[in-house]
């Protein structure tokens, strides 16, 4: 498994707590970059602006990346645009949440 396919599966582990889905499933990560030298920059936005969560689901993510051994620097940059939407969501989150 490459470094990028580590990424994604460590980013499952992180939830949002209110909706109780994972932010790849809920479609919150909008990209994810791998350097040469394994630094990782995960571009990510929330369901609101004003989500009350917003440090403890980014650092989750920060920690998250960090936790995979062969990571080097780790950067999040939150994004409001495009802003999300359930469209965002996979097939999986969309069946968590009953559609």
């Amino acid at each position: 498994m490459n470094l990028k396919d580590k990424v994604v599966e460590a980013l499952k582990s992180v939830y949002d707590p209110e909706l109780n889905i994972n932010v790849v499933d809920l479609g919150l990560i909008y990209n994810i970059d791998v350097t040469d030298n394994n630094d990782v920059e995960v571009t990510m936005t929330l369901t609101t602006p004003g989500c009350p969560l917003h440090d403890s689901i980014t650092r989750g993510v920060r920690y998250s990346i960090e936790g995979i051994e062969e990571t080097k620097k780790v950067e999040v940059t939150l994004v409001w645009e495009p802003a999300w939407s359930p469209e965002k969501m996979t097939a999986e989150g969309l069946r968590l949440l009953g559609r």
